[in-house]
């Protein structure tokens, strides 16, 4: 079992019941599941920077993205309605557990010039979204196969009512927010 999946069940859940004055154990907030999303602009020129941002993706999170597509054609982008522009990964169960461990403990204090994540990103029914620069901060990424860096962004899905349910459950799975 994941090391935070068992820190949940034995520390944050019953905290949290406490913090908020929760008496049923199913209206405890959890994690749902993270989504983690890469849009590869260039695949439109070149269609092999997708195939390495599929790679990459399945190094990082353990698990094979979804390829995504335009919903809709902008002729300034050279962009039509189909075309691949994206990879997409949903983790839920232990791959989401410990895909949470390795960024908080490994991935996020490898960011240069690192103070601490924004506590104002949640969207008020307590999920969290996080953009990163460049995919070298996992350690699972060699550097010297890397063409390009390439952002992506990370989203934090809870059961949390409300964003100060959500920062709570956050703060006690160890997320570095900077002090306001």
């Amino acid at each position: 079992m994941a090391r935070l999946r068992e820190k949940y069940k034995k520390e944050i859940g019953p905290a949290i019941a406490k913090e908020f004055e929760i008496t049923n154990p199913m209206a405890i907030p959890q994690l749902e599941k993270i989504v983690v999303n890469m849009g590869v602009g260039e695949a439109i020129g070149n269609s092999k920077v997708l195939d390495t941002a599929v790679e990459e993706m399945t190094v990082i999170t353990g698990q094979k993205p979804v390829v995504t597509k335009a919903k809709k054609s902008i002729a300034s982008f050279k962009l039509r309605e189909g075309m691949k522009i994206g990879t997409m990964v949903t983790l839920r169960g232990n791959h989401m557990y410990e895909f949470l461990d390795r960024l908080i403990s490994v991935a996020l204090p490898r960011v240069r010039d690192f103070r601490g994540i924004s506590a104002k990103a949640f969207d008020g029914r307590g999920n969290y979204t996080l953009g990163i620069k460049e995919q070298l901060i996992f350690p699972e990424i060699d550097f010297n196969k890397i063409d390009q860096t390439r952002g992506m962004n990370i989203s934090i899905v809870t059961t949390a009512k409300n964003d100060e349910q959500g920062r709570s459950l956050l703060k006690l799975f160890g997320m570095p927010f900077k002090k306001q």
